[in-house]
């Protein structure tokens, strides 16, 4: 009987790895004390990212971008599809870095910049007049793998409760992010969803 539970729990672990076979790592802020604090004066959210998976520096990857107002998906945007362009990276690897750096600016907008390897793109967004945005690294929770859509960023409004903002009880609540707005009554965000392609 033992064998069949230790068997049984062998073939779960080996059918997790299998779904999630990419990992999200990220680095908040900088580790300089002076960038950091010149980051967070600017209200500036800076994100060292690496994504870790068989030979995915060499994979295609698409970039979405959905923006979602009073609860409702306004805009679907592709950002990126690696598909289209015909340079590849040469050298294979497991990681594959990404940074990423957002601020509202007195627009009012939302300014992000992807800074992929051999790839910057610097978009802006429509955004209300609020200097409580933040950007969040949901994919880090995520379950990743080829060739499936996942939610790597989300930038957010606070849930408002009693004069307190909460970001933490809005990316932890383990709620569908395409619902927040209507769960949280956030007037405004935007999801960063992308997919890794593999044959």
């Amino acid at each position: 009987m033992k064998k069949f539970y230790l068997l049984l729990a062998l073939c779960f672990c080996v059918s997790h790895l299998i779904g999630q076979n990419i990992k999200m790592v990220t680095s908040y802020s900088s580790p300089n004390k002076e960038i950091s604090d010149l980051l967070q004066f600017e209200n500036i959210d800076y994100y060292g990212v690496n994504f870790i998976g068989e030979d995915i520096s060499t994979q295609d990857y698409i970039l979405i971008a959905k923006e979602m107002w009073n609860g409702k998906l306004k805009t679907v945007d592709t950002l990126v599809n690696t598909a289209k362009y015909t340079m590849r990276p040469n050298e294979k690897s497991d990681t594959l870095k990404l940074k990423v750096l957002a601020k509202k600016t007195f627009d009012p907008k939302l300014k992000l910049s992807f800074k992929f390897p051999g790839m910057v793109l610097t978009r802006k967004f429509d955004a209300i007049q609020s200097d409580n945005y933040s950007l969040r690294d949901i994919g880090v929770n995520e379950q990743i793998s080829f060739n499936e859509n996942f939610y790597a960023f989300a930038y957010i409004l606070p849930y408002e409760k009693d004069g307190m903002l909460f970001w933490c009880a809005v990316d932890d609540s383990g709620k569908d992010v395409e619902r927040w707005g209507s769960e949280f009554g956030i007037e405004h965000y935007i999801i960063f969803e992308m997919k890794f392609l593999k044959d």
